[in-house]
């Protein structure tokens, strides 16, 4: 009867405790998108690993990769209801919830790590207020590489978008498709080398990590590097969760987050330009855009920078002030 309590706690994602001579153990389950090899997963793997042994084992996190626990839109979700006690999401895919989750994928508005950096330290403390009245507490952030457009044709300007079908993970996508004419098709990362395969998208803009972990060159030929923006996936921990573990656990926690968003951030720079050359090396052109498409694309920025301003208010425009101050 024991183990099958226990077993029922499990599934629910609940924390399992082992009563123990030193102290109770603690287990959180942490549900991540990405496959086990990708920068955003070998950097949890190693936040996992640091925290166990800053507690000697007291907290212990196992990480689910490749969407197996939740897919990555259910994710925020399961972890605010406590079905698990951490998870790490590609924060824009909630945009809808609150405008400022959907920041740093304004095109063009930071395109380069440090902008990045500085944007995120603009915007941190607005996402994390949102965070904390949704009951979740932000332990870091790590961002992508910069974003390009996959194609199975030329892309000289923008008009050549037209008809496309368009992946789309996000509100900022999403909206790209509609200002293009394209047809926007709501595809996740886990998903997106099955859509590719079927057809169901045949472009779509993404980082160089997607496109190799997705193997982009079995169906795509080319890649713009547009550096468009560079988004981030954020790893929180429900409130509750955080709340019970004691004050050396929790101090272990959020040296090892610090630790985390320092190493991610250094990984994914150095990283950006290897995925680069991974395409490359797979026979993709790998091309700069052309100025015309530069030009066209930087138009549909300052659109879509218009209607981020108009949905985020006041609050919204001050953090971007603040970022432009820095």
């Amino acid at each position: 009867m024991i183990r099958s309590l226990a077993t029922l706690a499990f599934a629910a994602g609940a924390a399992v405790l082992v009563s123990g001579p030193a102290a109770a153990q603690t287990k959180w389950n942490l549900p991540a998108a990405y496959p086990l090899d990708n920068p955003h997963t070998v950097n949890l793997m190693a936040f996992a690993k640091d925290v166990g042994d800053a507690t000697g084992g007291k907290l212990q996190i196992a990480v689910h990769a490749s969407a197996s626990l939740f897919k990555a839109p259910e994710i925020k979700r399961a972890v605010q209801t406590g079905q698990a006690q951490a998870g790490e999401v590609l924060i824009s895919i909630h945009e809808n919830d609150d405008p400022i989750f959907g920041i740093d994928v304004i095109p063009f508005l930071a395109t380069s790590y440090p902008e990045s950096l500085k944007l995120w330290k603009a915007s941190r403390a607005a996402v994390e207020q949102r965070l904390d009245r949704q009951g979740l507490k932000l332990l870091f952030a790590v961002p992508w590489g910069p974003q390009g457009i996959y194609a199975k044709k030329d892309i000289d300007k923008v008009e050549d978008m037209k008809g496309l079908k368009w992946r789309a993970y996000n509100v900022g996508t999403a909206r790209i498709a509609e200002l293009v004419g394209a047809q926007p098709v709501t595809i996740q990362a886990a998903e997106l080398p099955q859509a590719l395969a079927t057809g169901v998208v045949n472009s779509f803009m993404t980082s160089g990590s997607t496109g190799y972990d997705s193997k982009a060159w079995e169906t795509m030929t080319h890649y713009y590097d547009t550096q468009a923006w560079i988004p981030k996936n954020l790893t929180f921990v429900n409130k509750a969760a955080f709340a019970a573990l004691d004050k050396p656990t929790q101090e272990a926690v959020l040296k090892a987050a610090a630790v985390a968003e320092e190493r991610g951030w250094k990984m994914a720079e150095e990283k950006a330009t290897w995925y680069l050359e991974q395409l490359k090396a797979n026979k993709m052109k790998v091309l700069p855009p052309s100025p015309e498409l530069k030009a066209g694309l930087t138009k549909i920025g300052d659109q879509l920078t218009a209607d981020w301003l108009k949905k985020a208010g006041p609050d919204g425009a001050a953090v971007i002030e603040s970022y432009k101050k820095m």
